[in-house]
């Protein structure tokens, strides 16, 4: 093999269609891109990038048809060198292997001898190759040589489904990766597809935008009938701010549907220009998707000004952002504040310092921690604080040896005092247990207000263990963390906290329907208001036929006045049966509260659907309960002590088209899956 094609691996064979006998010269088939060999084997990799792409090309093409696009006519291809050739135009052709351009004149003699000569790949036997002169040499084109540009006519007949394929993967590109549409306008983009497809043509962000209006119609379109089955749904609310510092509100849509999935949905993100009048605003997106105020459960949001409960709405906080302004009303005791500021003074100095930072690198190799570094927190993230500490406390005999070297060091870290060292140690437990529950509630079967008051009240209870055996300082952090967390979630026993729909969802939650963070008073007391809603959702009940628990041999008669109702023998000794004038709902529900617990690790959304036929009502129920999500973002992003890269895109999107790319961005993907099937 020559130089020019040392590591060039041949793709595998297109399916052939079989062509009529006697039929003209094979043309090339037009259809999507070529696919690259994925660098992992599709068993090892089944989400790989060929995969993605034959998804999208697939997807344009069902776009293409659902529009009523004819096709370009039929294949009249039958030989099998086009598996390995795109036809650019009427003159020239592409190896689909080195991209190489040959010329082309109606003849395949040439294409198939590059095939031989430069990737010994043999379609034939050599005698039926015709010998004939080679318009063009095969041999490595000089450095700096361009790509030869197309004809007009090849660039007008450059294969519609494969120029529209790549059409939608830059609208994919925008979609996946948050660009803004003038991303078409970048040197650099433009330069890769000019080298990589010659001929084509850029898309004008015009152009784009028309396509992203037709994507988001028919998304919405799919989206309302998902929503409009729903059982109900549970809207929530995200403030956050662009780059120019305009503020945005972005409503998400969370319910279960029937399959028990949980899902959600971004519907609108709107510019917050009063800052007010959320609900009048919640309500204008609703009926965009065909809904009505009745058809919201619940208001999930993470700090929006202005969210007031609606008729038969509740309003919640997100469990992220609450716990954050718990953990932070801890940190905010003096002495505290005094250490921590000492250590990001001490880390900023090995930050801005590249000497000390290369010393503490070398010393940190010398000791076999050459993984670790220290970490800056973010003063609005307890998260990050939590980072920063453990990163400095393990590294903390490092860095004081290199201060010891660097006398201009220890004047930076001058604030950070042996007693400090040691405030800083203690509160690490307490930290670590909060990242606990962080953790916790960021597992995929924990996504559901159902787990978060069995965690906070387990989060309360380690911290205040951990106080006992710590000094006065951390026992007032801790005593603020635990009044934070009861003035918040209620964690003190209270009638109120019965109001809470986290508490019913921790009942319907078959993990932990024992209520163990309840007192019994309280935990009879839910019962009753869970029967009440089942008795309230479900209407009158009819009156229950009396059914006998013994054989009608050993039923007596009472005597006394005539027409005398019989009685069984356990009715005279122990009294009337309570279940046989026990509504069906009810004893439904107390059929589900002697089932046995759950492990921990158990979806409560899986085990509800294998047992839904056994508790119908309460089911429904659940479904309602159980939709209610924890945090009023997905729960990785609202732990995370930093924003994401996407964020950061987001933040620098166009405001007019800010609201569909979000849309597309986060909607896509359900409705592909979701097409076809009911929600």
């Amino acid at each position: 093999m020559e130089d020019g094609s040392a590591g060039k691996v041949p793709q595998p064979p297109r399916p052939q269609i079989k062509a009529e006998d006697g039929g003209a010269e094979p043309q090339p088939k037009e259809e999507g891109v070529e696919e690259q060999p994925p660098p992992l084997s599709a068993a090892s990799h089944p989400h790989s990038l060929q995969e993605e792409i034959s998804v999208v090309f697939s997807t344009a093409l069902r776009r293409r048809r659902e529009k009523g696009a004819a096709h370009d006519g039929p294949d009249r291809r039958k030989s099998k060198v086009w598996n390995y050739y795109t036809k650019l135009g009427d003159a020239y052709v592409e190896c689909n292997v080195c991209r190489k351009q040959l010329s082309f004149h109606n003849s395949t003699t040439t294409m198939r001898e590059h095939l031989v000569r430069k990737h010994s790949i043999r379609e034939a036997p050599a005698a039926q190759l015709r010998e004939e002169p080679i318009p063009e040499p095969d041999g490595p084109e000089p450095a700096g040589k361009r790509p030869r540009p197309a004809t007009p006519e090849s660039s007008a007949s450059h294969g519609e489904p494969r120029s529209d394929a790549i059409t939608e993967l830059l609208l994919e590109m925008v979609l996946r990766d948050l660009h803004p549409l003038s991303v078409v306008k970048d040197e650099g983009l433009r330069l890769l597809l000019g080298y990589l497809e010659p001929g084509f043509s850029l898309p004008s962000p015009a152009r784009l935008s028309g396509m992203l209006q037709d994507r988001y119609s028919v998304t919405k379109r799919h989206l309302e009938r998902c929503l409009q089955a729903a059982q109900s749904v549970v809207l929530c609310a995200e403030l956050w701010v662009s780059q120019p510092g305009r503020a945005y509100v972005t409503v998400t849509a969370s319910f279960v549907d029937a399959q028990w999935q949980r899902l959600q949905c971004v519907l609108e993100t709107r510019q917050d220009d009063d800052g007010g009048a959320l609900e009048e605003r919640l309500r204008a997106t609703l009926e965009e998707f065909g809904l009505d105020g009745g058809s919201v459960f619940c208001v999930v949001h993470d700090g929006v000004a202005g969210c007031s409960a609606g008729p038969g709405w509740r309003v919640l906080r997100c469990a992220a952002r609450t716990l954050q302004q718990c953990v932070a009303a801890g940190l905010r005791v003096q002495r505290v504040q005094e250490a921590l500021s000492a250590a990001r003074g001490l880390v900023g100095h090995f930050q801005r310092d590249a000497e000390a930072a290369a010393v503490l690198g070398r010393k940190l190799e010398a000791i076999h921690k050459a993984q670790g570094k220290l970490v800056m927190d973010v003063g609005s993230q307890w998260l990050s604080t939590a980072e920063m500490c453990e990163s400095l406390l393990e590294l903390k005999w490092a860095v004081m040896a290199v201060l010891e070297e660097q006398p201009r060091g220890a004047a930076a870290a001058r604030g950070l005092a042996e007693q400090q060292w040691k405030l800083l140690q203690d509160l690490l437990p307490v930290l670590r247990t909060a990242k606990l529950a962080a953790s916790f509630l960021c597992e995929e079967q924990n996504g559901s207000i159902s787990a978060l008051l069995p965690c906070v009240h387990g989060l309360a209870a380690a911290i205040k263990q951990q106080a006992e055996e710590a000094g006065a300082v951390i026992q007032e952090v801790v005593g603020n963390i635990r009044a934070e967390l009861a003035r918040r979630w209620g964690v003190a026993e209270d009638e109120e906290l019965l109001e809470n729909p986290a508490v019913i969802a921790a009942f319907l939650d078959p993990r932990f329907k024992e209520l163990r963070f309840l007192s019994p008073e309280l935990r009879s007391a839910l019962h009753r208001k869970v029967k009440d809603v089942l008795s309230n959702a479900a209407g009158p009940q009819p009156p229950q036929p009396a059914r006998s628990q013994v054989p009608s041999s050993e039923r007596t008669a009472v005597s006394g006045e005539a027409g005398a109702k019989e009685q069984s023998v356990y009715d005279i000794l122990l009294g009337k049966d309570p279940t046989e004038s026990m509504p069906e709902i009810q004893q439904q529900l107390e059929n589900y509260m002697v089932e046995p617990l759950c492990r921990r690790s158990t979806d409560p959304l899986s085990w509800w659907k294998q047992n839904e036929h056994r508790f119908p009502a309460v089911a429904r129920l659940s479904r309602q309960y159980l939709a209610v999500p924890a945090t009023a973002v997905p729960p990785r992003r609202a732990f995370a002590g930093s924003q994401s890269a996407l964020q950061h895109r987001r933040a620098a999107l166009e405001p007019e088209h800010l609201h569909h790319i979000l849309f597309l961005h986060h909607n896509s993907r359900l409705v592909e899956t979701r097409r076809g099937n009911p929600c």
